[in-house]
């Protein structure tokens, strides 16, 4: 026997303090009670039992007393908390995994799935016995332990209360990894999988997901109801040579067993673009394509709703979210003494603002007033000091070269290039035949993006709150000005200082790791998610870093101490990202519950053992012990049995 309460040495002290006041209480009872009777002749009857009673009276005191000191002996032992040991009553080491997916925010339950699985995980914690120990963990995208393993009933269901919904596909093989790490070892061990079932193969990177022998494996189904359509893929773009038009691509999936009607709805900038009725059969995806739409600047939005007699049992994917690529003027410096080759390249683009000054109008402006450009290109001019903008060097020489220049390199080609970064997209540049030029070199953070075997020719990084490109070479000095690859190089370059290219991605998927493009010197930024909550989530690489749950339109935004811009105004919208999150998911949007549970030929068991009641605590049998003889005590006093 162990106390889990207080120590057995404070249980007898404190018996002891009551049981010697309890004792005094009845030494002090001096007297008897009086009754008024009408008769003598009843007196003489007292005085000749007198005493043959006065033993009896003394037991019948003694008898009180002894029942007071045992209901304090309970008392006193309850608070103890007594525990059979081990070796007598031996408890079960749980792992709950409850299903938080997106799934599991279908309507069949009551009012949700996930509510659904929540009670029945609620039945779990009350019937657990005293011995037993639960570890409660949500499974979505990652699994989250909501706290020790523990016997607290009023714990687990606090922990219970946190457990919330996401917009994401549960990560099975990770969660079932975590659960079999954390009861390891442990006796009369189980994991309890409380979900729809549609969580697919239980294999990860590292292989199937394998369950020791040892440990019990069960199964709490939720869910009847299996129709739905949503929505599984939205996608939008500009196009190219005319920014204020955009094409749309969806397609919605009927999930379900039977055919079913939706109405269709396209939103551009919150007012209705399209709305189409559609009827889709059993199982069957449907694409759909908008092109040549016009009238919105910024976001979209689709919204599908069940027509009268069909069924949408999902509401999670019957919305999708895009943001279009900012439709606004590039502000492009040039800092050159005269090159129309450059010029020309700019003009390629309606959206450029560009200005053409030359390096001693530059250091004028840049003295009086600052420069208040989004880019800035130096053309054969570099500044002393960098500019407080992107910047693009062509052939950068002196102290304000934001890379190191070496000797000049003859003859060099582009033998290396990293083909996957954003300025080379649609490039060919192996062949280019350069006169010469000078070697850079790249500081640890920068990447070389074309090299040749003399050494790096062209590096892109970033200075503080700006990037810069760096081309080790006049382009006059080469026959680049006469190849397509020049002006698209170029617009690659301020594309990637700006963020809007031809691969801007119009929603992320949640579920995933987003890195989104944010310039921030102090390596945090602040996410604006949904709800309107902000987070401060850190940044990496230049890109903010966040697991991403809910679907929705987000922004995120530099956390730094300041921001130097022109205008407050400037401050907030040139240095804030908008994008958009999708579930867009057709696993999650089957909704089928999954009757049997299978991992690596393992069928999951039924759930057996847990039973409402009573626990395995023996300080509410004291108590309950303790009420009852207070019961008897209360009836003897007053039939005069005790006193």
């Amino acid at each position: 026997m162990i106390f889990a309460g207080l120590p057995f040495t404070a249980l007898i002290g404190i018996f002891g303090v009551a049981a010697a006041f309890a004792t005094a209480l009845y030494i002090l009872k001096l007297r008897r009670r009086t009754v008024a009777v009408p008769f003598s002749k009843l007196w003489e009857r007292i005085l000749r039992d007198k005493e043959a009673t006065s033993l009896f009276s003394k037991l019948k005191r003694l008898l009180s007393l002894f029942v007071q000191l045992a209901l304090l002996a309970l008392l006193a032992l309850a608070l103890g908390d007594p525990r059979a040991t081990a070796s007598f009553l031996k408890g079960r080491n749980l792992v709950v995994l409850v299903d938080a997916s997106a799934s599991m925010q279908a309507t069949d339950g009551s009012p949700t799935r996930l509510a659904a699985a929540k009670k029945e995980v609620q039945k779990l914690i009350r019937g657990l016995g005293g011995a037993d120990r639960m570890l409660l963990a949500q499974m979505d995208a990652t699994v989250t332990p909501l706290g020790p393993m523990s016997g607290d009933t009023s714990e687990l269901e606090r922990a219970l209360d946190t457990i919330h919904a996401t917009d994401t596909r549960a990560d099975y093989s990770r969660a079932l990894r975590f659960a079999t790490d954390s009861v390891r070892g442990l006796e009369n061990a189980e994991i309890v999988v409380v979900s729809d079932g549609r969580l697919g193969e239980a294999t990860d990177a590292s292989g199937k997901v394998k369950l020791e022998a040892d440990i019990r494996f069960t199964y709490v189904p939720i869910g009847t109801a299996s129709r739905n359509v949503g929505l599984t893929a939205f996608s939008v773009r500009r196009y190219p040579l005319d920014k204020s038009r955009y094409e749309v691509m969806l397609e919605i999936t009927n999930t379900g067993p039977e055919p079913e009607e939706v109405e269709l709805s396209l939103f551009g900038d919150k007012n209705l673009v399209d709305l189409t009725k559609l009827r889709l059969g059993a199982g069957e995806r449907l694409p759909r394509f908008y092109p040549n739409l016009s009238g919105a600047s910024r976001t979209l939005e689709a919204q599908i709703k069940a027509l009268p007699g069909s069924q949408d049992t999902l509401p999670a994917d019957d919305h999708a979210y895009a943001l279009l690529p900012e439709r606004r003027r590039a502000k492009v410096l040039v800092v050159s003494q005269g090159n129309s080759y450059l010029e020309a390249a700019l003009l390629l683009d309606e959206y450029l603002d560009v200005r053409v000054v030359s390096p001693k109008q530059y250091a004028e402006t840049t003295a009086t007033s600052g420069v208040t450009q989004d880019v800035v290109i130096f053309d054969g001019a570099t500044p002393a000091s960098p500019p407080r903008a992107h910047a693009i060097y062509l052939d950068p020489r002196g102290s304000g070269s934001p890379v190191k220049v070496e000797g000049e390199l003859k003859q060099p080609g582009f033998d290396r290039l990293t083909r996957n970064h954003p300025i080379l997209r649609w490039t060919a540049l192996d062949d280019v035949n350069v006169a010469r030029g000078h070697k850079l070199v790249a500081e640890s953070a920068d990447k070389v993006v074309g090299a040749s075997d003399q050494g790096a020719i062209l590096i892109a990084g970033q200075r503080g709150s700006f990037k810069f490109v760096a081309l080790g070479f006049d382009p006059r000095e080469s026959d680049l000005p006469l190849r397509v690859a020049w002006p698209v190089l170029l617009l690659n370059c301020i594309n990637w200082f700006t963020d809007e290219d031809a691969r801007y991605i119009s929603s992320f998927r949640t579920g995933d790791v987003w890195r989104v493009p944010v310039v921030s010197a102090s390596g945090q930024a602040l996410l604006t998610r949904p709800d309107g909550l902000e987070i401060a989530v850190p940044v990496h690489d230049g890109r903010a870093v966040y697991l991403g749950e809910s679907a929705g339109f987000y922004g995120v935004r530099p956390l730094d101490a300041h921001v130097v811009s022109p205008s407050p105004k400037d401050a907030v919208e040139g240095t804030r990202t908008a994008f958009a999150a999708n579930l867009l998911d057709v696993e999650e949007s089957t909704l089928e519950p999954v009757k049997e549970l299978v991992v690596d030929g393992r069928k999951a068991g039924a759930l057996v053992g847990f039973q409402i009641g009573v626990r395995r605590e023996l300080w509410i049998y004291l108590l309950l012990a303790a009420l009852v003889l207070t019961v008897i005590e209360w009836i003897t006093y007053h039939r005069r049995i005790t006193v």
